[in-house]
């Protein structure tokens, strides 16, 4: 067994709905799912060698409905952030959104237009920890306000993570959203903002780091238009694209130090 699928395997979960017998991922359904997250086919364009593309969609289905691809993927995060020395339980974050254009299939009722990016589709608004890592995802209409949703969105990543005490944000996110995470979930909430005396391409500090994770998410084929009928699948197509890039992760070997 490699490094990744030792990694796949370590995670296990308990014995439940969709869960494989003696409570450990199926690694072949989890690398199918990730091949059509990854390459960005249709369920219905599977290769002919897969099984047939419903029996691997119900996986996924159950998988999502039964919040396990959360609660997978949370594991695999403890692990990695525990590989890079870190301790499994983040104390700081970042937040921010990413609006995409939507498919066809995606309804009137889960849409919308952002008028700042001028994109007709859904926003991703995530959560990520200092190494990139996400620690909590919410897909709206596009058209929904970064504070409006920071609302939810940081409610249920501090309810999921004790030890949280500071996350960074960007201007988008000032105004009583402030004082009502230091009062609520007794969280700061810093605003780095960029100077309006720097001209062109600026690193801002800390902000870089969700940044690249909306990076690697456009690497996903699958994710580079909105193409879920569902909020929730489109919401488990992030944390499964998150989940290929933390297995990778695991499966290095450690660098040695000169």
């Amino acid at each position: 067994m490699g490094g990744g699928a030792a990694a796949v395997a370590g995670a296990g979960l308990d014995a439940g709905p969709g869960r494989a017998a003696g409570g450990v991922l199926p690694p072949r359904d989890a690398g199918r799912v990730g091949y059509l997250v990854d390459n960005g086919i249709k369920w219905r364009a599977m290769p002919a060698d897969f099984p047939p593309w419903d029996r691997v969609y119900a996986f996924f289905r159950r998988w999502r409905d039964h919040d396990l691809v959360r609660e997978f993927h949370d594991r695999l995060r403890g692990q990695v952030r525990e590989k890079a020395g870190r301790d499994a339980q983040p104390t700081a974050g970042v937040i921010d959104s990413q609006s995409v254009k939507a498919d066809a299939v995606v309804g009137v009722d889960s849409r919308g237009f952002d008028g700042g990016k001028l994109v007709n589709g859904r926003k991703r608004h995530v959560v990520v920890d200092t190494l990139g890592l996400l620690l909590g995802v919410m897909v709206t209409a596009a058209d929904v306000g970064d504070r409006a949703a920071a609302h939810v969105l940081l409610e249920q990543v501090a309810t999921a993570h004790h030890r949280l005490a500071l996350v960074w944000a960007d201007g988008g996110y000032t105004g009583s959203l402030i004082e009502h995470c230091l009062a609520t979930f007794a969280l700061v909430l810093a605003i780095v903002k960029r100077s309006d005396n720097v001209k062109g391409f600026v690193v801002l500090p800390k902000r870089w780091i969700v940044e690249r994770c909306f990076a690697h998410l456009m690497r996903s084929r699958r994710l580079v238009r909105d193409f879920e009928r569902r909020i929730a699948s489109a919401e488990a197509m992030v944390y499964w694209s998150m989940i290929g890039l933390m297995t990778r992760r695991l499966g290095r070997p450690l660098r040695g130090r000169g």
